[in-house]
């Protein structure tokens, strides 16, 4: 028995499915899960490709943590996200199309059996909703734009203020209103030329309007004005359910977002960076309800916190933010230390966001994935208790053989202690050399994790290591390396970069000969800084949504002025513009040897197009193979999974073709 187990076992091995180009597809998306008041369900949206449409159908789906049985709730309903539970726990609220293509509007389930019904009817949609006490619901919806009538219904000029250089219209105001549950029409409660948050992904959620206990209030964040650069002028404010006075917090008008009320309503918990610096890491803080000054409570902790959720005592705060190369949750009291929370080897979901939920009782759920595992639904009764995975959407991907990922890390020239992650391909062999592709996360303020990464996954599948650095500017060591890129976009890290890979080398596994560089957004510029300045290093490159005119950032993106803060200021004035120049990594382009596939959508809000044609042209003016695809689409990268798949395609036939001499997929690799 014990011979015939270890040949079966074996043959698993030897016959278990490759990861390749149709996998990512087939990855079931889990996401947003919502702990029910009494702990005993959890809400989560289960999302699969559809090809055939273009688009990822998602379902609300309701889980028993105790038998780990899962429902589905709603069926063929568009747009299904943002589950949140009622106060008592007899209803579900979520936002969904009331018909294809429709904009956004809350629904609400009762728990006991029963149609969901529409609560809203906003003729702009429904941004982000919460519930409040006795059936009402707050939601945010961007005011509607003004009929114009006569022949000036063909005057469609607007003022240009701090936008990105694709705005075509007048950025609209989002403003708070209230409805009751049994769809009643519903309240404005804040009118003006200020704006509730609006976010562009990706970052964080947008603020949501949060009621205090007793139904009598609602904390949100007021924004000076609609255009994105401005965004940092938030503060919170307390509005008044009857009457819709406000009347702010702290006295502070900049750099707060996301408050919560403690669950007896005397304290609100709220975001805000170290010293009021944006370079600084976040930290949470914590003011009276009534107002006055506030106070850091997760500065020990010194890591950048994106998530705070009150525990039922309501003298503790889980918080939550990347932690070396994972996710890190902390119980942090409102006096004394904070205590780590053991999440084993899982690693909690979320962009710019901890993917966790907080029940009455202490339970907890949240999204997370394993290094060989895509991302699944996780319990916890309390936070003393081990996670126990209760789905197994993905169970058909981790069976298939996939690469070891584990963590590393290095000293850099500047005496930082860096770290990153390191995913080897399938049976990968000491002694043998292989092609090192440093695959370079984004943000800068972001970090890679030991996680599931289905790209990373896809390129070991050829049969190469691939490198994922945390760099100085990394939102995962402390305050000192997140900060130190201020005024150092490029030279700094990048020299982080290379330490790590002379580690690598070090090894005796890495073909010097074959080493690639890639990445997206930030990623993308660290890949340019790297071809321009180590131009003898590299084989081949993809650069996707690649920052290579930190000036064009300035001028022409969706944060615009703001960006002048990691340089002092404007590039227009004082004596900065070399700076600027300095850490563009377009001034290095002649240098740049390796062939390179440029990527980029076209109505990118947030690394602006005319980057990537700098690119291409650069490349192309100086004989170097180069190819340029643009998608004809906004956001910052392509979200459907048709496009998603041609990236991937695309990244690896480019590769391949260089470091393996493969064939190149049709027109994947044409030289100049």
């Amino acid at each position: 028995m014990v011979a015939l187990s270890g040949a079966l076992a074996v043959s698993a091995i030897l016959f278990a499915a490759r990861f390749d180009l149709q996998t990512p597809g087939k990855v079931v998306r889990v996401a947003d899960p919502q702990i029910s008041p009494d702990g005993k369900w959890v809400a989560v949206v289960v999302s699969k490709a559809n090809f055939e449409d273009n688009r990822y159908d998602g379902a609300l789906t309701l889980v028993d943590p105790a038998t780990k049985i899962a429902r589905t709730l709603t069926r063929d309903r568009r747009g299904v996200s943002s589950p949140r539970w009622s106060p008592a726990g007899d209803q579900l609220a979520f936002l969904a199309q009331p018909t294809p293509g429709a904009k956004p509007q809350i629904f609400v389930m009762p728990m006991s059996g029963g149609d969901a019904w529409q609560v809203t009817k906003s003729p702009t949609g429904v941004q982000q909703f919460s519930w409040g006490p006795n059936g009402w619901l707050a939601f945010a919806a961007e005011e509607e734009r003004p009929k114009k009538t006569g022949d000036e219904k063909f005057n469609d000029s607007f003022e240009v203020g701090h936008n990105d250089f694709l705005q075509k219209e007048e950025p609209m105001q989002v403003h708070l209103w209230i409805v009751n549950a049994d769809a009643t029409p519903a309240r404005r409660l804040t009118s003006g030329s200020w704006t509730l948050p609006i976010v562009l992904p990706p970052s964080s959620p947008a603020s949501p309007p949060v009621w205090s206990p007793d139904g009598k209030s609602i904390a949100i964040v007021k924004v000076l004005d609609p255009h994105t650069g401005d965004s940092n002028k938030a503060s919170i404010q307390i509005v008044d359910v009857a009457t819709g006075a406000m009347r702010g917090v702290t006295g502070r008008t900049s750099d707060e977002s996301q408050p919560i009320f403690s669950p007896d309503g005397k304290q609100l918990a709220f975001w805000s960076p170290r010293d009021k610096q944006g370079k600084n890491v976040n930290e949470i803080h914590v003011v009276n309800a009534t107002g006055g000054d506030s106070k850091s409570l997760t500065r020990a902790i010194d890591r950048n916190i994106v998530r705070a959720l009150w525990m039922p005592d309501g003298n503790t705060l889980l918080v939550g933010g990347n932690d070396h190369t994972t996710t890190g949750l902390w119980l942090q009291p409102l006096n004394g230390p904070a205590k780590k929370v053991s999440v084993g080897k899982t690693t909690i979901s979320g962009s710019f966001w901890v993917d966790v939920s907080v029940a009455r009782n202490g339970a907890m759920a949240f999204t997370a994935s394993e290094p060989t595992r895509p991302t699944e639904l996780f319990f916890m009764s309390s936070a003393d208790s081990a996670p126990v995975r209760i789905t197994d959407f993905n169970r058909a991907i981790a069976e298939m053989e996939l690469g070891r990922t584990e963590t590393v890390e290095w000293s850099t020239p500047d005496n930082f202690r860096a770290d990153g992650v390191v995913t080897y391909p399938p049976g990968f062999q000491e002694g043998r050399k292989y092609p090192l592709v440093l695959y370079v996360h984004g943000g800068p303020r972001s970090a890679s994790k030991e996680t599931f990464s289905a790209r990373a996954q896809l390129m070991a599948a050829k049969g190469w290591v691939i490198f994922e650095p945390n760099y100085r500017g990394s939102d995962n060591l402390g305050n000192a390396y997140q900060s130190a890129i201020w005024n150092d976009a490029g030279a700094g890290p990048g020299k982080d970069v290379m330490a790590g890979v002379e580690m690598l080398k070090k090894r005796g596994f890495v073909d010097e000969s074959r080493m690639a560089v890639s990445g997206w957004s930030y990623g993308g510029y660290m890949t340019t800084w790297l071809l321009g300045n180590y131009p003898n290093v590299w084989k081949a490159a993809v650069a996707g949504a690649a920052v290579t005119d930190m000036v064009d950032q300035y001028a022409l993106g969706d944060a615009n002025i703001k960006r002048g803060a990691s340089f002092g200021g404007s590039p227009y004035s004082g004596n900065r513009m070399q700076a600027y120049i300095d850490q563009s990594p377009i001034t290095y382009a002649p240098k740049i040897k390796a062939p390179t596939l440029v990527l980029s959508n076209t109505g990118d809000y947030r690394v602006t197009v005319t980057q990537s044609y700098k690119l291409f042209r650069a490349l192309q003016d100086n004989g170097i193979p180069t190819k340029f695809v643009a998608y004809p689409i906004g956001g910052h990268s392509p979200t459907d999974p048709v496009r998603q798949r041609d990236v991937d395609r695309r990244w690896i036939a480019w590769l391949g073709h260089y470091l393996d001499g493969t064939e190149p997929a049709s027109g994947a690799a044409d030289q100049n």
